[in-house]
């Protein structure tokens, strides 16, 4: 899962993104309703955390914006202001979820799941090919009844290739997918990860296989 915090206080985006890695999520982290809007539009997330007091203005104001251009990433608005009318503000703007701070992070983590879940974002919460079923709500892989051990960057990368299955996914998208801006990536980090991945599913008689195009992208496809 990848996901876009829209957070000005550094204390609050430093312990979710600590939190929320720990549970498979990474995080791209913007302070600015500005920068917010044009990385969202250029960039394919799971979900949005955004806070609504932002140094260049409320950051509620991005969700109309994104609805505007058919961009539907649910949006969870995380801010102080927890007052009832706050509330029906965001979810008439067009939010998804709203949640008050302070807040615990176990509820934080549940919301966003459920967010993740639902149909408008994946087609399925559980999703089947070759021999290998993929629960995008608690990001497990699983073939029969044996569960794969995938690090967080080869989830992300297993998620992108499943969603375009037998088609070639870019490696600027894969890139957009498995990687934070923050990320100090080298030359050849993608290629690891698929290279892993790929092992992975074969060492587990999945059923499937990634073939790659060098320099071009990516693809995941049954075996025949």
């Amino acid at each position: 899962m990848k996901v876009l915090l829209v957070e000005d206080e550094p204390e609050m985006a430093s312990a979710l993104r600590e939190a929320l890695a720990r549970h498979g999520v990474l995080l791209d982290h913007v302070s600015r309703f500005s920068v917010a809007e044009a990385l969202a539009s250029a960039t394919t997330y799971n979900a949005v955390i955004l806070d609504r007091q932002l140094p260049d203005g409320d950051g509620l104001a991005l969700v109309p914006k994104l609805r505007a251009k058919g961009n539907t990433v649910p949006v969870l608005v995380l801010t102080a202001r927890g007052d009832l009318t706050d509330k029906v503000d965001g979810f008439e703007a067009g939010a998804d979820d709203y949640l008050s701070k302070p807040f615990a992070f176990e509820e934080l983590l549940a919301r966003l799941r459920a967010l993740v879940r639902r149909p408008a974002n994946v087609q399925a919460e559980v999703v089947t090919a070759g021999r290998l079923s993929y629960d995008y709500g608690n990001a497990e892989a699983r073939v029969g009844d044996v569960a794969l051990t995938l690090t967080r960057r080869e989830i992300l990368v297993l998620e992108s290739l499943l969603r375009r299955m037998g088609r070639m996914v870019p490696r600027m998208s894969l890139m957009e997918s498995v990687f934070a801006l923050s990320d100090d990536v080298q030359p050849n980090a993608l290629d690891t990860q698929v290279s892993r991945l790929r092992r992975k599913l074969v060492d587990a008689n999945s059923g499937l296989t990634i073939n790659g195009v060098r320099g071009v992208g990516y693809l995941l496809r049954e075996d025949s």
